[in-house]
C-alpha cells in the first residue's frame, strides 16, 4: 500500500498488534481441582475406622444371637433377620475404607481400580472372619458370601469423582443405622402409645406406626448428617487450600438420599445373594413365611421413606444457606 502523506497508513505509526487477555472462562484457579480429577474427602480415615467398628459389632451381635440359641430352626430365623443389618454395614464399610485408602490418588481410572481392590480385601477379611467364628453350615456361607459382595459393591461407589458426596452418604447411612439400633429400646413404649392392645389388629396397626416413626426419624438424621458433613468438608477444604470446589444442589440431593439408596441396594443384594437363606427361613412354617414376606415389604418401605425424607431434609438445609439472588442488570454500571 502507498505511504503518501494523505494515506491512512502514513498517519498511523507501526506498532505491534495488541494481545487480547485470556477469556475469563480459561483462567485456571490453582486452588481448584482440575477437571476430571477425583476430589479429596476430608475425614475419610475416622469414618473408615468407625464403619469397621460398626461392621465388627454387627457381626459379633449376629454371632452371639445365633450361638445363644439351639441349633436349627431358631438359628435360621435369626440369621435371616440379622442379615440386612450386616449387609448395610458391609456396604458402608467398603465405601469408607476405599475412600480412606485411595484419597490421595489423582487419576480416576487408577482410583476406581484401587477402590475395587480395597473392597475385595475388606470383603475377603469379613468372609474369613465369619467362617472362622460362625458355625460351619450353609447359613454361614450365605452370610459370608453376601457380606463380601456388599463390601465390594460399596467400595466401587468410592471410585466416583465426587468423593465428598460418597463420604457424605456413607456418614449418613452409618448415623441412621446407629439410630435404628438405639431406637429399638423405644419400640415397646411407642407401641403402647400408638394403641397396641389385646387384639392382633391393634398390634399390627401400632407396629406400622412405630415403623413409620422410625423411618421418618432415620431419614431426618441421615439428611442432617449428610448436610453437616458436606458443609464441614467445604470449610475444611477452604482452610487447607484456600478455596473449595462448590457443590451444587444435586450433590446435596444425592448425599441426602444416599442412605435410602443403600438400604434399597441392601434389599437387592439380600434377594439375590441371600435368597437361599430367606427361602429356608420362610419354609419353616406358615407363620415364618408370612413374617419373612412382611419383613421384606417393611424393609423396602423403610428404604423409600429414608430416601425421600433424607433428600428433602438435606435440600432444605442447603437452601437455607443460600442468599437472595442478585439481578445481574443491577450490578452492571454504565461505561464511562
Amino acid at each position: 500500500m502507498s505511504n503518501q502523506p494523505g494515506s491512512s497508513t502514513a498517519a498511523e505509526p507501526d506498532r505491534p498488534e495488541a494481545v487480547e487477555p485470556p477469556a475469563a472462562d480459561h483462567v485456571v484457579d490453582e486452588a481448584t481441582p482440575a477437571a476430571g480429577r477425583p476430589e479429596y474427602a476430608p475425614g475419610a480415615l475416622p469414618l473408615a475406622l468407625l464403619s469397621l467398628a460398626w461392621l465388627t459389632a454387627m457381626l459379633w451381635s449376629t454371632r452371639e444371637a445365633i450361638t445363644s440359641t439351639a441349633a436349627g430352626v431358631t438359628a435360621i430365623s435369626l440369621s435371616a433377620y440379622a442379615l440386612p443389618g450386616v449387609i448395610t454395614a458391609a456396604l458402608v464399610t467398603g465405601a469408607a475404607v476405599a475412600l480412606a485408602a485411595t484419597n490421595r490418588l489423582g487419576r480416576a481410572s487408577l482410583r476406581f481400580l484401587a477402590t475395587v481392590g480395597t473392597g475385595l480385601l475388606v470383603g475377603l477379611a469379613a468372609a474369613v472372619a465369619i467362617n472362622l467364628t460362625y458355625a460351619d453350615n450353609a447359613t454361614t456361607n450365605t452370610i459370608a458370601g453376601t457380606t463380601a459382595a456388599a463390601a465390594i459393591i460399596g467400595a466401587a461407589t468410592a471410585g466416583a469423582r465426587q468423593a465428598r458426596v460418597v463420604a457424605g452418604f456413607a456418614a449418613a447411612t452409618l448415623a441412621a443405622q446407629i439410630f435404628v439400633v438405639l431406637f429399638s429400646r423405644a419400640r415397646d413404649p411407642l407401641s403402647d402409645l400408638f394403641g397396641a392392645g389385646e387384639t392382633q389388629q391393634s398390634v399390627l396397626d401400632a407396629a406400622k406406626w412405630v415403623s413409620r416413626t422410625e423411618s421418618l426419624l432415620a431419614g431426618l438424621i441421615a439428611g442432617l448428617a449428610a448436610y453437616l458433613y458436606l458443609a464441614w468438608s467445604r470449610r475444611r477444604a477452604e482452610r487447607r487450600d484456600g478455596a473449595a470446589t462448590p457443590l451444587r444442589w444435586p450433590a446435596y440431593l444425592v448425599a441426602g438420599a444416599g442412605a435410602g439408596l443403600l438400604l434399597l441396594l441392601t434389599e437387592v443384594i439380600i434377594r439375590i445373594g441371600g435368597r437361599g437363606l430367606l427361602d429356608l427361613a420362610a419354609a419353616l412354617s406358615e407363620a415364618d413365611q408370612v413374617a419373612q414376606t412382611a419383613l421384606g415389604t417393611s424393609r423396602v418401605d423403610n428404604g423409600i421413606w429414608v430416601l425421600f425424607v433424607g433428600a428433602l431434609t438435606t435440600l432444605i438445609a442447603f437452601g437455607r444457606t443460600l442468599g437472595p439472588r442478585v439481578d445481574s442488570d443491577e450490578e452492571d454500571e454504565p461505561a464511562a
